[in-house]
């Protein structure tokens, strides 16, 4: 398998459902709790129209013609300091470990630059530990405390990048 087989992509209106079902299926294999995450977001059964909104963007990761991940950038919910949040970043084990997170983080950066965002922002948890080396890989450093709302209770280590 090769790099070629995969791309990067806007989201679709027929990848809800393979979207929704992949940050669910990651969450509960991570042994993430499923409230207080993206797992219970209404938001995550319909990520193509979520993603439809002046400075929100979504990018999937495709193997392949499958939907195997993905990840996307809005404005940070109740911030006033020109911040975006990088959200619902999830991948299948096929595409982990790969250099793809990278890619994607890079991607999401690069549209949120665009957007006129000075800072990016996102929450995760202390035992996904792979996200986090990913997070910081790329230069995101860690928050003392949450920035925003997300409504993301769980979600204890947060985390900010110039950009």
């Amino acid at each position: 398998m090769t790099l070629e087989n995969f791309i990067i992509r806007e989201i679709r209106p027929t990848d809800n459902l393979a979207i929704s079902e992949i940050i669910r299926s990651v969450i509960l294999e991570m042994g993430a709790p499923k409230i207080g995450t993206a797992y219970e977001d209404k938001a995550t059964d319909c990520m193509f129209e979520t993603y439809q909104k002046e400075r929100v963007f979504y990018f999937v990761l495709e193997h392949d013609h499958k939907v195997i991940g993905g990840a996307g950038i809005a404005p940070l919910q109740n911030d006033k300091n020109n911040i975006c949040e990088l959200q619902k970043m999830y991948f299948l084990p096929i595409a982990r470990g790969k250099g793809l997170g990278t890619d994607l983080i890079s991607k999401c950066l690069e549209k949120a630059k665009e957007f006129g965002f000075e800072n990016c922002y996102l929450e995760t948890m202390p035992y996904m530990e792979a996200a986090r080396k990913l997070y910081e890989k790329n230069g995101f450093l860690n928050l003392p405390a949450p920035l925003g709302n997300t409504g993301h209770y769980s979600c204890n280590v947060w985390m900010l990048k110039k950009i």
